[in-house]
């Protein structure tokens, strides 16, 4: 892996571990790297005390952000949809219609901690679509967690 490439890695990770310490204060748990119905993967996806499901975007590169198209996909999965991004990152773009501001958050994070700049408005998921992405997201946290245990499970159950 290259210099910048490990340094935009590094990044991304530490904005996740600092919206992960938010979350955890407001006993919202999530985990990284969700892969969704529709092929797309989510950086972070939630649930909140409420069983609302929440996922994060996460970009740390300027030009990461305006050539990803792919964002709305993730829109019908989730009750709250936040950008998480840098403290230095360039935040204009997200005000602009393309990223829907009425409808998705911000989240300024590091790698110590996160803070809520644009709490994400509830868009919420019909009852039988929330079912099932809170069923997908136990499943796969349950999963990780018995691989963790014993990796020789690796191999069953399909993956997350």
């Amino acid at each position: 892996m290259t210099e910048p490439a490990l340094a935009q890695t590094d990044t991304a990770a530490s904005v996740a571990r600092g919206i992960a310490r938010l979350f955890a204060r407001n006993d919202i748990w999530c985990i990284p790297e969700m892969p969704l119905r529709n092929g797309r993967r989510a950086d972070l996806m939630g649930i909140d005390p409420k069983g609302q499901v929440i996922i994060v975007e996460i970009k740390v590169q300027r030009g990461d952000l305006l050539g990803d198209g792919k964002w709305p996909d993730y829109l019908d999965h989730c009750d709250r949809f936040y950008w998480g991004v840098p403290p230095g990152l360039d935040r204009a773009p997200l005000e602009g219609l393309d990223y829907q501001p009425d409808c998705c958050g911000i989240i300024v994070a590091d790698g110590y901690d996160g803070e809520i700049l644009r709490p994400a408005p509830l868009r919420p998921l019909a009852a039988a679509r929330r079912k099932v992405e809170v069923e997908r997201l136990a499943r796969a946290a349950m999963r990780r967690t018995t691989v963790a245990y014993d990796p020789h499970c690796a191999p069953w159950g399909g993956g997350d």
